[in-house]
């Protein structure tokens, strides 16, 4: 039967977000799973991109439908005529690292941070992760499906080859071939496993530097841990566990273990757009791509010859990364305000060249400031304090759907800046509205509020900016009772 991938979009309500497609479980069945995958396979092969015989690598993160979605996607890779490689169950940039490292497509079935009632399926070309253009071509395709699928839409049959360890352990070398082997020397750090897919991977890394490690609270249960909206168990557990074991650091990733945390030696943890700035910062870089609700510090400091601000979404950061490479030597690295870091040139580190990654990653932050501080002898705490004073919070409303938020926002535009002056008159005077992805609203108090709707999730999302973590949390508290009117 052959069946427009656009339509099918509308009817399961599984769609591409900020990161790939992604949905309930209950919606992503193995039909639409497998035609999900052989649209991304036809669309490389009508740009001459990959073609059958190939091997395509597949891996996926520990909620409770990766196994049965990694089958489907599997199935649809065989069918179409190429060689399923079972990476199992590692982190995102594992995979697409091995997926660029071989020339293949390299697919990660993960839900990153939503809960285990969703899921997702995110795409990587052999030349690396997909981008908005290519998911425009892979929503205009129209799959032929087999009739191998019940009434329920799920697969009568179908099997996953057996994992192979190739992926992880070329991650593990990524890192442990050029960070001097005793970096870590007697560093206590402890690592918040829960449920995160690169838990062991990880440990691992950490251990073969010297790190003397802890693991806490590895979980069975899929826990989704937002690096983004951090929850007020976390940060009362970060705090207790540096108070309890005296720790250099605390380490953890979420779901996927594509978007760092890390807590300096008082359980406090960075934001991600701090931590994006140290790393870029510790690592040299020229140019750092950034999305438009990520911290102001990154200009603030005069680290870098160029800071470029885009929408919110790693391809939207891949995009500017690309086009800031063209026809130059500079070090080019993009950040997130959820920490995910990413590299479209060669770093130098202490023992040799490390490899573009140009997809999210965590270990490359943890180990950029670990680095920063052994090779200064300063705490976390000290380095974080050589930045600008100017924090940022996160927060999020739930179950808010994407079409409300953004029918509210339409209406503050279309009604001009006086009515979202007189929304949002608590802050002060408004000075200027930024567009470029939701609204970021600056006022002459020095207050920014960022309005945007998730595109992973129907979820309405709120970043505040102020002169202190205290004034960026309370400011955000705000802005949430404001736009918690909305519904």
């Amino acid at each position: 039967m052959l069946t427009a991938i656009s339509a099918l979009m509308q009817s399961s309500g599984v769609t591409f977000g900020t990161s790939g497609a992604r949905g309930l479980v209950t919606a992503m069945t193995d039909r639409v799973c497998y035609a999900y995958t052989v649209a991304f396979l036809q669309h490389l092969e009508q740009h001459g991109r990959c073609q059958p015989g190939a091997q395509v690598a597949i891996a996926g993160d520990l909620r409770s439908s990766t196994d049965r979605i990694m089958r489907a996607v599997a199935c649809a890779v065989s069918d179409r005529g190429y060689m399923p490689v079972s990476c199992g169950h590692i982190p995102s940039p594992a995979v697409a690292s091995f997926g660029l490292r071989h020339r293949i497509a390299a697919i990660m079935v993960t839900g990153s941070h939503i809960p285990d009632d969703r899921n997702g399926i995110k795409y990587n070309a052999p030349e690396g992760e997909i981008l908005k253009s290519d998911e425009e071509s892979i929503r205009n395709q129209s799959v032929l499906l087999p009739e191998r699928f019940d009434a329920q839409g799920m697969l009568r049959d179908g099997t996953l080859p057996a994992t192979q360890r190739q992926a992880a352990r070329d991650y593990v070398h990524r890192y442990v071939d050029v960070f001097p082997r005793e970096m870590l020397a007697g560093k206590r750090l402890g690592l918040y496993a829960h449920s995160a897919v690169g838990r062991d991977i990880i440990h691992e890394i950490l251990e073969a530097l010297g790190a003397h490690v802890t693991r806490l609270a590895d979980s069975d249960v899929f826990i989704p841990v937002d690096t983004e909206a951090i929850r007020p168990e976390d940060i009362a557990l970060a705090a207790s566990w540096a108070k309890e074991y005296g720790f250099d650091a605390l380490l953890s990733t979420d779901g996927d273990s594509d978007r760092p945390l890390i807590a300096d030696e008082h359980g406090r943890w960075l934001r991600g757009d701090v931590a994006g700035i140290l790393c870029a910062k510790q690592l040299g870089a020229d140019v750092v791509v950034t999305p438009v609700s990520s911290n102001s510090a990154v200009e603030e400091c005069k680290a870098f010859s160029q800071v470029i601000r885009t929408r919110i979404g790693s391809p939207f950061v891949i995009e500017a990364m690309l086009r800031a490479c063209q026809g130059s030597a500079k070090r080019v690295v993009g950040y997130e305000a959820n920490g995910g870091f990413l590299t479209s040139s060669p770093i130098s580190a202490p023992r040799g060249l490390l490899p573009a990654l140009p997809t999210r990653d965590a270990v490359i932050v943890h180990l950029s400031l670990l680095w920063a501080s052994a090779s200064s002898n300063r705490s976390l705490s000290a380095i974080v304090k050589d930045l600008p004073a100017r924090f940022t919070w996160s927060d999020r409303l739930q179950n808010v759907p994407t079409q409300l938020s953004q029918g509210r926002l339409e209406e503050l535009r279309r009604d001009g800046l006086p009515a979202i002056a007189r929304q949002f008159e608590v802050f002060g005077p408004l000075s200027t509205v930024d567009w470029t992805d939701g609204m970021r609203m600056t006022f002459a108090s020095g207050a920014v509020v960022h309005i945007r709707p998730s595109g992973n999730a129907p979820e309405l999302r709120c970043y505040t900016e102020g002169a202190s973590e205290d004034q960026a949390r309370q400011w955000n508290a705000v802005a949430l009772e404001i736009v918690g009117q909305w519904k």
